[in-house]
C-alpha cells in the first residue's frame, strides 16, 4: 500500500558526520536550534558552548540538528559550528538561495527549502546543481502555512482539502527534482492539524518512495505539543510510514529530543537506554519525586546504560510499584531509600540522596 522509501544520505562530506535515512534504516530524530548564531565565527567561547549543547543533544539521542540560516553572517558562523558539530547539521533557507550556496561552503549535511519562497526556477536549479556537486541531500518543506496561490484558493473555495493540497504541493516539487536529476531528497508535508498531517502523509507515501520527515509544525506548547505529535507519529509510524521525526515544541530543543525517542521507543522504533518511571505525587508524598526527576531526568537519558530507574514518592509503597525497576529511590520523614529490583539496599537521610543514588547508579 505504501512505498518503501529510498535511501538518502544526510552528510559524509568534508568534517560533517553522516546518517542514512529511508530504507531498511531506524528513524532518526532531529530537532532545531532555537536561538541566533550571528557572531558565532569570531567568537570561541560562544561556539565552544554549541558545540558542547550539541553534544549534550547527541547523548539524549538526537540524530540530526537543523539551524536557520537567515543572512550572510549566519551562514559564515553556521559553516564554522558545521566544521566541530558531532551529528550532521541542516541548514533552514527561507527567500534566498544564495544563503543556501553560501551555507554550501562548509562542510553542511543538508540543505532545507521551501522551493515555493526561492523564487525563481533557475534560482532551485542553482541550489540542486550545487547540492548535486557536493552530494547534500535537500530536504523540501512544504507548510499548509504557505501552499502555491492555486492550491490555497482550492482548499479556500472548499474543492481539495488541506492535505492532498500539501501532498500535491509536495509532488510538484518532487516533479521539478526529477526533472534536474536530482534524487537525494527528503520531503515534509506538515501541518497544525493531526489529521491532516496523517492524511497528507499517507497520500504521498502512496505514491513515492522518497524518504518522509513527519512532524506537526507549530504544536503547540509542552503539554499540547506532546499530545499532537504523539497522535500523529504514533499512528503514521505503525504504517511504516515516517524515516525522521521532529517534535515540535515551544519549549527546549532536548524536551522535543526526549519526546520524540520515547515516542520511537514506545511504536518498538528504538531499543535500549534508560526507561525512567516515577509516581505522579499525591497527598501521601514523603519523597520530592518532582525535584529528583527534573535534576535528574537529562544525565541519567544520556546515560549508555539499559535500565529501568524508579522514582516513588513514598516509602510504603515504592519498593513494591518499582520492584521491576533495576535501581530505584523513594523516601519518608526526612530519610531516602535506594532499591535494585525492589530491595532496598541503602537508607540515608534525604539530604545524602543524590550523592547514594549516584554511588548506586555508577555500580551497575
Amino acid at each position: 500500500m505504501y512505498r518503501t522509501p529510498r535511501v538518502v544520505t544526510i552528510g559524509g562530506q568534508g568534517n560533517t558526520t553522516c546518517t542514512a535515512i529511508g530504507g531498511n534504516n531506524p528513524v532518526t530524530v532531529q530537532t532545531m536550534w532555537k536561538e541566533g548564531i550571528i557572531g558565532v565565527k569570531d567568537d570561541s567561547n560562544a561556539l565552544s558552548r554549541i558545540i558542547d549543547r550539541i553534544g549534550a543533544m547527541q547523548a539524549l539521542g538526537c540524530d540530526i540538528i537543523r539551524f536557520a540560516v537567515p543572512d550572510m553572517e549566519s551562514a559564515e558562523s553556521f559553516n564554522e559550528i558545521c566544521r566541530h558539530a558531532p551529528v550532521p547539521l541542516v541548514a533552514d533557507i527561507h527567500f534566498d538561495y544564495r544563503l543556501a550556496l553560501k551555507s554550501l561552503e562548509g562542510p553542511v549535511a543538508a540543505i532545507r527549502i521551501n522551493p515555493g519562497n526561492i523564487g525563481k526556477r533557475e534560482n532551485v536549479a542553482a541550489v540542486v546543481n550545487a547540492c548535486k556537486d557536493k552530494g547534500v541531500a535537500i530536504r523540501i518543506g512544504v507548510n499548509a502555512g504557505s501552499l502555491p496561490k492555486d492550491l490555497a484558493e482550492q482548499v479556500a473555495a472548499g474543492t481539495m482539502n488541506r492535505a492532498l493540497a500539501l501532498c500535491e504541493a509536495a509532488a510538484r516539487e518532487v516533479a521539478v527534482f526529477d526533472e534536474l536529476g536530482f534524487d537525494q531528497v527528503v520531503v515534509s508535508m506538515k501541518a497544525s492539524s493531526v489529521q491532516e498531517t496523517i492524511e497528507a502523509n499517507e497520500a504521498f507515501a502512496r505514491r513515492y518512495d522518497v524518504p518522509l520527515h513527519v512532524g506537526v509544525t507549530e504544536a503547540g506548547p509542552l503539554i499540547i505539543g506532546v499530545v499532537k505529535s504523539t497522535m500523529a507519529f504514533s499512528h503514521l509510524l505503525k504504517e511504516g510510514i515516517g524515516s525522521t521525526i521532529r517534535v515540535s515544541l515551544s519549549s527546549s530543543p532536548e524536551n522535543e529530543i526526549i519526546t520524540g525517542v520515547e515516542i520511537l521507543r514506545e511504536c518498538g522504533l528504538r531499543k535500549g537506554g534508560v526507561r525512567i518511571v516515577s509516581c505522579p505525587r499525591c497527598g501521601r508524598i514523603g519523597f520530592d519525586v518532582h525535584g529528583f526527576v527534573d535534576r535528574w531526568q537529562n544525565e541519567l537519558l544520556s546515560m549508555k546504560k539499559d535500565i529501568t530507574v524508579a522514582v516513588m514518592g513514598c516509602v510504603v509503597n515504592g519498593p513494591g510499584e518499582g520492584r521491576h525497576a533495576d535501581i530505584g529511590i523513594a523516601g519518608g520523614d526526612g530519610r531516602a531509600i535506594v532499591f535494585k529490583k525492589g530491595k532496598i539496599v541503602r537508607t540515608v537521610d534525604e539530604k545524602d540522596a543524590d550523592t547514594v543514588f549516584r554511588e548506586e547508579l555508577d555500580s551497575l
